[in-house]
């Protein structure tokens, strides 16, 4: 998602096509707005919209407010936004834009703001003022900016669609397993995921998120604990496979990593730690690049920054093969490691949904991409840089549509002269293909052909039988899943598996819990 990335993303998170024409006005419009600061620290803030509709059903909406203290947002999830000094437009995604009487949609978003902070006082839909009154309710958690060397609290940003809550940052541990076994290495076969020892591997497991944001922000390395107790959590959970998010600049240690933020060699280390704790214990671990450098604000956008600090629609040629040059040198040799080039590619909305062929060709071959205005790593040219340094491990693509679009996999599937090559997709309650008739024609042939796993599952109901219904087809077709996300934020806003790293199962959470009990080992 989201950071899904969000998408909520980070795993936040894949999402539909956004419209091209603005909402108008429509007759009987009524509405009520509740803006909320969820967390405030020094220079940033999270913030949470709740709109009703009081009124007649809206086919779309547009949301206008002012700030009253120069408060400038960076990114937003669940819905797009513009800013022009003060002003603020919130517009629907293509799937929200439909809310009935009596409905919410609530968008949550990351601020920065210098000396005061007020909370707005006017709100419209569609340029109408809300009849309906505006309650706000700026509470605030003011949270003092750790070091490398503190424990102190601080707040974090969601991939894609999820939002967040604060949580600890903790360097890695060494702590020997209580499990017995190391993850096994990995080879593909046919459409089969096999051990060394010829036995068929599923990958079951969840997301962490943490490594793609909390760096870029300035916050240290991770989101939460991520130690040996953690782990041991995740096992009663029977989780065999995580999927470690990172970020691309903070990896290499460019320039546009803050102060305050792993960079480096030291990032690179702590991932390292992270990765052979994971596997000490007998969790695959899956490494993934999520956030990347490149400017985009077009259809889609998270951010217009040039730095890595949201879900760009695809890799950057400028960073992204000294990245995976890197990643891929760090851990060849260890076959236990599968390596996932990208989060969510979604060259399709940056064309405006105008030519999939040509999205699928910015996909595999990169170059100039319609509507990006860096120059794209394609796939084959990342998968051949993972080759290029002699690593032999599983290496991960998914489709376009923020990876759940697969239709053209096989067509433009890159080629690997090791034929190691497995394929992957993300799915949340809101995508384009949500239900069984679109999986058996989009997912089955691929499954049919390469190994298939759903990196990344969710709904943002805070429940799970969106989920159930997604891993019973999984498990039909030997596909593995993973869920969006072993964080301790709030479902409500979001989908998270659990409400501390305990293992303590949100509503949502407790629906893959009991699903894996039955499945994994």
């Amino acid at each position: 998602m989201k950071h899904r990335a969000a998408l909520l993303a980070a795993g936040l998170v894949a999402l539909t096509p956004l419209l091209t024409v603005p909402p108008t006005a429509q007759a009987a419009t009524s509405c009520s707005v509740k803006y909320t600061i969820v967390n405030q620290w020094p220079g940033g803030f999270q913030g949470g919209l709740t709109i009703t509709n009081t009124g007649d059903a809206w086919s779309s909406w547009s949301l206008s407010f002012g700030f009253p203290d120069g408060q400038s947002i960076s990114q937003m999830w669940i819905a797009r936004f513009q800013q022009s000094g003060a002003n603020v437009t919130v517009s629907n995604e293509a799937w929200n834009g439909a809310v009935a009487s009596g409905q919410s949609v609530q968008p949550g978003f990351i601020g920065s703001w210098n000396g005061s902070n007020g909370a707005p006082t006017s709100f419209s839909v569609n340029g109408v003022a809300c009849n309906g009154g505006s309650t706000i309710t700026p509470t605030t958690t003011t949270t003092t900016r750790p070091t490398t060397t503190t424990t102190t609290t601080t707040t974090t940003r969601p991939t894609t669609t999820t939002t967040t809550t604060t949580t600890r940052p903790t360097t890695t541990t060494t702590t020997t397993s209580q499990n017995t076994g190391a993850a096994p290495a990995l080879h593909v076969s046919g459409n089969r995921l096999l051990t060394s020892s010829g036995q068929p591997y599923r990958l079951l497991g969840v997301n962490r998120s943490g490594g793609e944001f909390t760096c870029i922000q300035g916050y240290g390395m991770w989101n939460g604990p991520m130690d040996q107790a953690s782990i041991d959590a995740m096992r009663a959970w029977k989780v065999r496979a995580v999927r470690v998010p990172l970020n691309e600049e903070c990896w290499l240690g460019t320039a546009n990593v803050p102060s305050g933020g792993t960079s480096g060699a030291a990032y690179q280390t702590e991932v390292k730690n992270y990765v052979d704790l994971l596997i000490r214990n007998g969790i695959t671990p899956i490494v993934e690049m999520h956030w990347n450098y490149g400017q985009y604000s077009g259809q889609g956008a998270g951010c217009s920054d040039t730095k890595a600090s949201c879900q760009k629609p695809m890799p950057d040629a400028q960073y992204a093969p000294e990245f995976w040059t890197g990643v891929a040198n760090t851990f060849k040799g260890n076959d236990a490691v599968i390596l996932d080039l990208f989060n969510e590619p979604y060259p399709d909305a940056a064309n405006g949904w105008t030519d999939a062929a040509a999205a699928w060709k910015c996909w595999r071959d990169g170059g100039t991409c319609t509507g990006i205005s860096y120059q794209v790593a394609g796939f084959q040219s990342l998968l051949n840089a993972v080759r290029a340094t002699g690593a032999t491990n599983v290496v991960m693509v998914g489709g376009i549509r923020w990876s759940n679009d697969l239709s053209q996999w096989l067509t433009y599937k890159p080629t690997d002269p090791l034929n190691n090559l497995m394929a992957f997709a993300h799915i949340y309650n809101f995508n384009a293909c949500i239900d069984s008739t679109c999986w058996d024609r989009e997912w089955a042939p691929v499954a049919a052909q390469v190994p298939l796993a759903i990196t990344e599952i969710g709904e943002n109901t805070c429940g799970h039988s969106f989920i159930d219904k997604v891993m019973a087809w999984a498990d039909s077709h030997d596909v593995g899943y993973l869920g969006w996300t072993w964080n301790n934020w709030d479902c409500s806003t979001g989908p998270s598996l659990i409400t501390d790293y305990t293992g303590t199962p949100t509503a949502f959470g407790q629906g893959l819990k009991d699903h894996l009990a039955t499945v994994s080992d």
